[in-house]
């Protein structure tokens, strides 16, 4: 549940209510009793980016991505020359 920030337009006492978001806005003052408050723009939920971009990969150490590295390079599919050298060796072999 959010916390939500509060002004009275009347004696400009500002709180915080924390509150479902399904609630209905508060009216009334605690301060003065007065149905004059408002739901302000808090900074409460701020999301923060950190690094050069906003990817969970942006986050991994060293060590992860140069083994994921190593990873993707044994992974990769064979060229057409190498396909053709397994051909040579294995009718060499055969021969």
């Amino acid at each position: 549940m959010p916390t939500y920030e509060y002004r009275c337009n009347e004696c400009s006492h500002k709180f915080e209510m924390f509150q479902s978001i399904k609630s209905d806005p508060v009216k009334e003052c605690p301060s003065c009793g007065r149905f004059s408050v408002e739901r302000i723009i808090g900074t409460g939920g701020a999301i923060i980016f950190k690094g050069s971009g906003f990817y969970q990969t942006d986050y991994r150490s060293e060590e992860y991505k140069s083994s994921a590295k190593k990873e993707s390079e044994i992974a990769k599919p064979e060229t057409k020359d190498k396909k053709q050298e397994k051909k040579t060796e294995k009718t060499h072999a055969e021969n």
